[in-house]
């Protein structure tokens, strides 16, 4: 891996997506697979007088779990991340991993389980990154380190894969930080008008959904809580969503495969469900309290980003799609909606789609008009 990259990739991290102070405590999330940006990020950190904490997380770590735990264990929230989440001051959870489809076998029931153990840990999580200028909030982020195994979901070789990476993030610029910089200016011309919007409208060959965003706040992500970015992005009126719509991009959750999603909606609540291949885990998403309402409505507009690579991280970000999730509401938003899972789904936008805004076309095949 190229060190200089990752040192840049750390300076980034470090000082412009968790601003981290001297005296602050910040907790890294990961594997053992992304040591050598962890190692830079360390570095960077102490040479600022922050206190650094790393929970680095072990080949097959998970699916060990799932498959020995207990009732008890499975109930049990885990400690450092709790801690974190209550006390610490910044977090970076740096997705490293060695194996996509490690918990892909495991009973849901038992992830179920495990997802309602979490609850309260990630309520904590939402509410301190509601808003990063607040006393007592966690400033996080989360990204990527180039692995095998993202890599080969990506259908890339490793070094096509970490270019790629690298890329997305303008970690080739001379200023990765200004060119983020840049992103902030131009999204936040975007969020202004939509702040002043009351309904949206999401439209294509294979989707026609309409929901309120009235008094609810748009929010321009620009590097900071995720890296990369290029979305701007709201909460709903939760029981204002209306219509059908089908996401085109594949993705992972749970650790498991799911493409051709297709959602009906009526009065905010998904009454029905399909897909070309994981209903089953719909089946059991949906049974999760609060995972039928949504909790986000994005758009895409990272033009970098072009290709589907089976990661929510940067395939959310593709410019030219919208995205919607079901389940936890950002607080930031506005959006109330409270459950243990936050789902984005993600359709294309760039050969039928457009979005209406109180009724005036503002974007048609993945172009803004304003």
């Amino acid at each position: 891996m190229n060190t200089a990259i990752i040192q840049k990739y750390a300076q980034l991290l470090v000082h412009y997506c968790v601003e981290l102070k001297e005296q602050e405590r910040l907790f890294i999330s990961t594997t053992l697979l992304a040591e050598p940006l962890v190692r830079e990020i360390y570095t960077e950190a102490t040479k600022l007088g922050a206190v650094v904490e790393v929970d680095f997380k072990f080949q097959g770590q998970s699916k060990i779990f799932y498959d020995h735990a207990s009732d008890y264990l499975l109930a049990q929230p885990p400690l450092l991340m709790k801690a974190a989440m209550e006390s610490f001051d910044a977090y970076l959870n740096i997705r490293a991993p060695y194996d996509l489809n490690e918990t892909t076998d495991i009973d849901l029931n038992k992830k179920q389980r495990r997802s309602a153990a979490m609850a309260p840990t990630m309520k904590t999580y939402f509410e301190r990154t509601a808003d990063r200028a607040a006393p007592g909030a966690l400033k996080r982020s989360l990204c990527q380190y180039p692995t095998p195994a993202a890599a080969q979901a990506a259908e890339m070789s490793l070094e096509e894969y970490s270019e790629f990476v690298f890329n997305a993030c303008h970690l080739y610029a001379d200023n990765p930080e200004g060119e983020w910089l840049k992103v902030r200016k131009h999204q936040q011309k975007i969020k202004d008008y939509l702040d002043q919007v009351d309904t949206v409208r999401y439209k294509a060959d294979h989707t026609d959904i309409s929901f309120s965003v009235a008094d609810r706040t748009w929010i321009n992500s620009d590097g900071q809580t995720n890296m990369p970015s290029g979305e701007v992005f709201s909460g709903p009126v939760e029981d204002s969503v209306n219509g059908k719509v089908h996401f085109t991009f594949p993705s992972i959750y749970m650790g498991k495969d799911v493409r051709g999603i297709t959602l009906w909606v009526e009065d905010g609540q998904v009454v029905k469900w399909d897909a070309e291949l994981g209903k089953d885990l719909l089946d059991a998403v949906f049974e999760i309290p609060g995972a039928r309402y949504f909790g986000e409505v994005a758009i895409g507009t990272n033009y970098q980003i072009q290709r589907a690579t089976r990661n929510i991280l940067f395939d959310e970000k593709i410019g030219g799609t919208i995205h919607m999730a079901v389940g936890q509401s950002y607080k930031q938003t506005g959006g109330k909606n409270q459950s243990s899972i936050h789902w984005d789904m993600i359709t294309d936008m760039s050969e039928s789609g457009e979005i209406w805004a109180d009724g005036k076309m503002i974007y048609e095949k993945g172009k803004f008009l304003i």
